[in-house]
């Protein structure tokens, strides 16, 4: 045997033959043996024959191949070791899916023991997470494909809910019908546990909670997308916490945070259950606002989030408070489109704190548009104060009288390259109320001193005349600063400098504004109140103001010659200004009767395009010379013809209504507009106002009353039939109104010639 088979196998032969010697057989020994088709198992079964008596023993030995089952007896043992010993929960049903057996993990997994789970459904571990779409479609999936996988909400024997991993399989039997079911599955707590922290880390922020920029776009566009569908209105609202850095900066980083928190937990419970709100770092935040009704409501909201962005936070050695602007982009009629919701909304909030902050804006694409033009010509014209592109040009001021050069005032252009040269009106505004304004001010109070100086040194000494705007003179150091550039230019006298203030200015902060004029009079600058007489001004308060002199507004002036209104104006001014023991001077002289009519009103002091206009420093000189040989008019204005200005402007005045009048039968809309009342027109007012108590005492001025009636008649009619007729068919009456507004220009003539024949008009 030993000869035949390898010494294990034969030794094992050996011992069942041995075994049937003694027993007279021998059943289930197993031998591995080596073959050329591979290692096979054989299984023996030796009986000994029956032989007589002292003849040798005969066995019959019989082997069977077993390699096949003994590989099966392999992979049971196998998968019974995976069974028993897998950290995965196992479980096995049957096809009422009925559990029938379970291994360890799903004991520790589940907190099931396998007599607690045998004969049971899985259904005892659902969480209730899931609805029963979920399970529906698991189901339809496992009875296609044999098998099913995905994450699955359980709860444990104590009540917990975990995470599991699930993969099921069907086990059909012969004729494809169920026999069982298997379901592997593992405790992923742990990795959802993670998950959940990491999508924390990349769509919320870290510091107060809320979300960022990540979750709030995701949420934008799911909103947008449904608004698409159902309509509605959304509103986006770019917040920007006002004074936030000064904590910072005071009080370190750690307080700011805490502040930021309870600004959060303020802001948080001002909004709805389903807004959103989002901090896109630092002091700004986002608040999405879905699903709101109307813009009443959005505005309701914002003012509430203003509302708890001023509430106090309380932190244990100080309270801190702040305010917050607001930028709102609505959709519609916004551009339903996350980025540029958000950078309009970001537009409307630099617009709320310009505003003054504290405040929120709402977008609106003209204005706003507006708004970053007003913004770029700003950093132009803080690009052009700094790169040396502005300039003054002087405009003379003289007396009207004798023509006297009295000074000038300085007046700001910029030189734009590529733009040529700009009046301040196409400019200045985009300053107001900001430090630039202020920076400009000092830049030209400085230019005009130094001008002054250059023109003293040649032996052309003239007082100059500068603007100041109201943030400028306000400001509490404004004397000093002042004092400080006189200092500057020692050969200067200070009263040869005046600063223009607008009536506006002077009149906003009275108190205030005398303070800051009296100290600047110490230093012994001069005053002059510019623009009278467009504003509201307090005579109380005129009277306590040291100013030397009241502009009158150029748009007086010159209207005065057509529009008695307007005339009225200016006459009271410079009553006015004789009343306080002021000087006036006329802005907006354009021609020599504008001059002689304000001379014969008391006003001696002008400027204008009659007299010059603006113009650089280096022609004044050449200017000055011409005007002392030959001034604007051929002689002195005092020596022309009085005559009665304003009853020829009163009668100019009428004409222009009535060139008006006609102009309008061709058109419809100003026919239907037209104010026909004589108690209206100039002609009306001024013949109830000043005209009657200048020449109400004359009984010509009294007949005026009728003719003026009837002219006003004439139009009414006219247009009466324009109206109903047309304007070629109304065309007829033309004749009878120019007869009767030739019948008042006859009466107002013979007033004028009984004037001038010895009664005196003013």
């Amino acid at each position: 045997m030993y000869e035949v088979l390898p010494a294990a196998p034969a030794a094992t032969v050996m011992a069942a033959i041995e075994e049937a010697g003694r027993t007279g057989h021998s059943y289930g020994r197993q031998v591995q043996i080596a073959l050329q088709m591979g290692e096979r198992w054989f299984e023996l079964s030796v009986a000994r024959k029956p032989q007589p008596a002292g003849k040798p023993a005969r066995f019959m030995v019989v082997s069977r191949d077993i390699t096949e089952r003994k590989h099966t007896e392999l992979q049971l043992r196998l998968a019974a070791g995976v069974f028993a010993n897998s950290y995965d929960g196992i479980m096995i049903t049957d096809a009422a899916n009925r559990i029938t057996d379970v291994n360890p993990a799903f004991t520790r997994i589940t907190g099931y023991t396998r007599e607690q789970a045998l004969g049971r459904n899985p259904r005892m571990l659902a969480s209730g997470r899931q609805g029963s779409e979920f399970y529906e479609a698991m189901w339809r999936e496992l009875s296609a494909c044999n098998a099913w996988s995905g994450e699955i909400w359980n709860r444990r024997s104590d009540g917990q809910v975990y995470a599991s991993l699930l993969s099921l399989s069907r086990v059909p039997d012969a004729t494809g019908a169920t026999r069982q079911h298997i379901g592997v599955f593992s405790d992923i707590t742990v990795l959802k546990d993670h998950e959940a922290e990491l999508d924390m880390i990349a769509r919320y922020d870290p510091l107060t909670g809320v979300a960022n920029r990540r979750l709030l776009a995701d949420r934008l566009g799911q909103a947008l997308e449904r608004q698409g569908k159902s309509g509605g209105l959304l509103a986006v609202c770019y917040l920007d916490l006002d004074g936030f850095k000064p904590i910072n900066d005071r009080h370190g980083h750690a307080t700011g945070d805490q502040v930021l928190i309870g600004i959060t937990e303020h802001l948080r419970s001002a909004l709805r259950p389903g807004d959103t709100l989002a901090r896109f770092g630092g002091d700004e935040f986002v608040v999405l606002l879905d699903g709101i009704a109307d813009v009443a409501e959005c505005r309701e909201i914002v003012t509430g989030l203003l509302e708890a962005a001023r509430r106090p936070v309380q932190m244990q050695d100080a309270t801190h408070t702040i305010s917050a602007s607001i930028g709102v982009a609505i959709t519609p009629p916004d551009q339903a489109e996350t980025d540029t919701l958000l950078r309009h909304a970001d537009q409307a909030m630099y617009n709320a704190k310009e505003a003054g902050r504290n405040a929120y804006h709402i977008y609106d694409r003209d204005n706003d548009q507006r708004v970053q033009d007003r913004r770029a010509l700003r950093s132009a014209l803080q690009s052009a104060l700094e790169a040396g592109e502005l300039r003054l040009h002087y405009q003379p001021k003289v007396n009207l009288v004798d023509g006297t050069v009295l000074g000038a005032e300085a007046l700001l252009r910029w030189e734009k390259p590529g733009s040529g040269l700009l009046a301040p009106g196409q400019f200045l505004h985009c300053a107001e109320g900001t430090e630039l304004e202020t920076s400009i001010g000092e830049w030209v109070i400085e230019a005009a001193l130094t001008q002054m100086e250059r023109w003293l040194a040649a032996g052309e000494a003239l007082p100059v005349s500068v603007n100041i705007a109201a943030g400028q003179l306000m400001r509490g150091d404004f004397p000093a600063r002042l004092q400080a550039a006189l200092e500057r230019h020692p050969s200067v006298p200070p009263r040869d400098l005046e600063l223009e203030i607008l009536e506006s200015a002077a009149f906003g902060n009275v108190e205030q504004a005398g303070l800051v004029l009296s100290a600047c009079r110490e230093v012994g600058v001069r005053f002059s109140l510019d623009d009278f007489g467009t504003g509201y001004s307090s005579l109380s308060y005129f009277r306590q103001l040291p100013i030397d002199h009241l502009k009158i507004d150029r748009s007086f002036v010159m209207a005065m010659l057509d529009d008695p209104s307007d005339l009225d104006i200016v006459e009271s001014v410079v009553r006015l200004a004789h009343a306080f023991n002021r000087k006036a001077i006329a802005e907006g002289i354009e021609t020599r009767e504008h001059a002689a009519l304000l001379v014969r009103m008391g006003c001696t002091l002008g400027q204008g395009y009659g007299i010059a206009r603006p113009m650089p420093a280096g022609e004044i000189p050449a200017w000055r010379a011409r005007w002392r040989a030959t001034g604007p008019w051929p002689g002195p204005v005092a020596s022309m013809p009085p005559g009665e200005l304003p009853l020829g402007i009163a009668l100019r005045s009428h004409d222009a209504w009535v060139e008006r009048l006609l102009a309008a039968l061709d058109d419809p809309a100003a026919v239907r507009g037209a104010d026909l009342d004589p108690q209206a027109c100039h002609f009306g007012r001024w013949f109830a106002g000043s005209g009657a108590n200048r020449y109400g005492h004359l009984p010509g001025f009294r007949a005026l009353a009728a003719r003026h009636e009837r002219l006003h008649d004439r139009a009414d009619q006219l247009m009466a039939a324009a109206r109903l007729e047309g304007a070629e068919a109304a065309r007829a009456g033309v004749p009878a109104l120019l007869a009767a507004r030739d019948e008042l220009a006859r009466g107002l003539r013979e007033l004028e010639q009984a004037l001038a024949s010895g009664i005196a008009a003013f």
